[in-house]
């Protein structure tokens, strides 16, 4: 099957419209932070950013697959030595628009840059917001699997017989484990923490995150051939990963400058996911 790359330019809330309902397998964004990248995009303002936000959410909310994934990597801003509450705010909108917020990843950042400030020391995480449609989505687990470390030559090589049965918490939570079920296992599911290094190379772009971020969640919630959606795609860091992963992909950005740029390096051919361009959904519908 032929791998198929459509961009758009504009306004992601008008662009979107072009895109048929329930026709997308995986949302992977970053759109701008809150006072920044004004030169860019305009630098919505903390008090804004929910209202300005919430128009882009209902039409991701249409597209979207029933069985489909919205990955948010957004991150509040600090003003007047406290954080700000639009991540917060945006969630609550989101939940009461139809979205399940269903877990929360953390990108931690390995080589995030120094620096000091009086009240509070630097940032070397942000937030990944996953959202869902239906408590029922898919979810590729084995995907994703990492490597079960050293530890596990000396922690399973001799085993308790409270080891080798199902171990209830000492505290009562409920929980329990059996350790004797990972013996013969090379490879361990992994913990909602990414521990990522940020993106060294120029491309031209005022933010962007490394490919590695979107590759883990192509592979998490996609099949080959599946749909990937980058409604603020930048430097096109979503689609490239799409691409090397055989998913199809979508992008819309409001700069031509990045349109162009994402454009060229892919190399675009005439060959669009959706015929009909001409057909409109209103903003109301949903």
């Amino acid at each position: 099957m032929h791998i198929q790359n459509q961009v758009f330019l504009g306004d992601s809330k008008e662009e979107l419209k072009k895109i048929p309902s329930d026709s997308v397998d995986l949302i992977v964004t970053s759109p701008p932070y809150a006072d920044q990248r004004k030169k860019t995009y305009g630098g919505i303002s903390p008090d804004e950013y929910v209202q300005w936000f919430l128009p882009v959410s209902n039409q991701l909310l249409r597209v979207l697959k029933p069985t489909g994934t919205f990955v948010l990597n957004i991150k509040e801003k600090v003003t007047n030595g406290e954080r700000n509450t639009y991540v917060i705010e945006l969630i609550l909108e989101m939940k009461r628009q139809g979205w399940l917020w269903t877990e929360e990843f953390i990108w931690y950042k390995k080589n995030c840059y120094p620096g000091k400030w009086p009240n509070r020391f630097r940032d070397s995480w942000e937030r990944l917001l996953q959202f869902n449609k239906s408590r029922s989505f898919h979810m590729y687990q084995e995907e994703v699997m990492v490597p079960m470390g050293d530890w596990k030559k000396t922690r399973l090589k001799n085993l308790s017989d409270t080891d080798k049965t199902r171990d209830d918490s000492k505290v009562g939570s409920g929980f329990g484990k059996n350790i004797s079920n990972w013996v013969y296992r090379d490879k361990a599911y992994p913990t909602n923490v990414l521990h990522l290094a940020t993106e060294c190379n120029n491309k031209n772009h005022s933010a962007t995150f490394p490919e590695s971020l979107p590759s883990w969640f192509i592979r998490l919630f996609t099949k080959e051939y599946d749909v990937v959606l980058d409604p603020f795609m930048g430097s096109g860091t979503t689609l490239f990963a799409a691409k090397k992963l055989k998913r199809h992909a979508i992008g819309i950005d409001i700069v031509p400058e990045y349109y162009h740029q994402v454009m060229n390096e892919l190399q675009f051919e005439e060959s669009y996911l959706f015929e009909e361009k001409s057909t409109y959904e209103k903003s109301s519908d949903k």
